[in-house]
């Protein structure tokens, strides 16, 4: 789990796109306050400290003791933080909010590379696919545990899940200024069979008379058994998602 120097930088880097996305919005709200008003801000900040909460909060560190803790913040980084993020329309504002010399250079970047690039990774198939290859991928046994017992394993599997995230949500948000790739009505069995992949896992977790991650048979808080976590970690997958 993160050390209080991980928190440090995330907090540290979380507080810096903060300020830049502010500065941004307060530039974008006097022109057209109409589409960045106070709201933007509101969830584009909320989903910051969505992802602080998961990251840089006791949570963290209860995660690597139960596994109900773990899934509470996987659910806030793939299920919370993003949404809130994508309704902040953040392109706009990261990039004004940057400073002049280096918005030029990330302006320049962005028109050479980023069209056609977008233009694959925005299609709702890269994203509910992306998704569901890291839900289960990092779910599985031998993997999660890897990310258990290693620092870095941990972050690369945080970091799987929160980009395969904002690469399922951004359909289904669609950003300022974003266009629909598919019809909108097709974004009610994007969601419907996305969930269906967290009703299985959360059915396994929950009804399993075994441990799933034999890593939290040794760990634990209080009186709470290892099943009754897997249990109540299954519920917190099934109830909310």
């Amino acid at each position: 789990m993160a050390s209080g120097t991980d928190a440090w930088l995330a907090l540290a880097t979380l507080g810096g796109a903060a300020a830049i996305y502010a500065r941004g919005w307060w530039a974008l709200s006097r022109r057209t306050s109409r589409r960045f008003g106070v709201g933007r801000l509101a969830a584009f900040l909320g989903g910051l400290a969505v992802i602080a909460i998961a990251l840089a909060s006791p949570l963290d560190t209860l995660a690597g003791r139960l596994l109900s803790a773990h899934m509470v913040q996987h659910q806030l980084l793939m299920m919370l933080a993003p949404p809130l993020l994508w309704l902040g329309a953040p392109v706009a504002p990261m990039l004004l909010g940057l400073p002049r010399p280096i918005r030029r250079l990330v302006a320049v970047a962005l028109a050479s590379r980023f069209p056609r690039l977008s233009g694959h990774i925005q299609q709702p198939a890269v994203g509910w696919v992306s998704f569901a290859l890291a839900f289960w991928t990092w779910h599985a046994a031998p993997l999660y545990e890897l990310a258990l017992g290693s620092h870095a394993w941990h972050h690369v599997e945080h970091a799987c899940f929160f980009g395969s995230a904002m690469l399922f949500w951004w359909p289904v948000i669609l950003p300022w200024p974003a266009r629909s790739a598919w019809p909108r009505w097709t974004m009610i069995p994007y969601l419907l069979l996305a969930d269906l992949q967290n009703t299985i896992l959360a059915a396994m977790l929950t009804l399993s008379d075994r441990l799933v991650y034999p890593a939290y048979a040794t760990v634990g808080v209080g009186n709470v058994s290892a099943l009754d976590d897997q249990a109540i970690a299954g519920l917190i997958m099934w109830v909310p998602g």
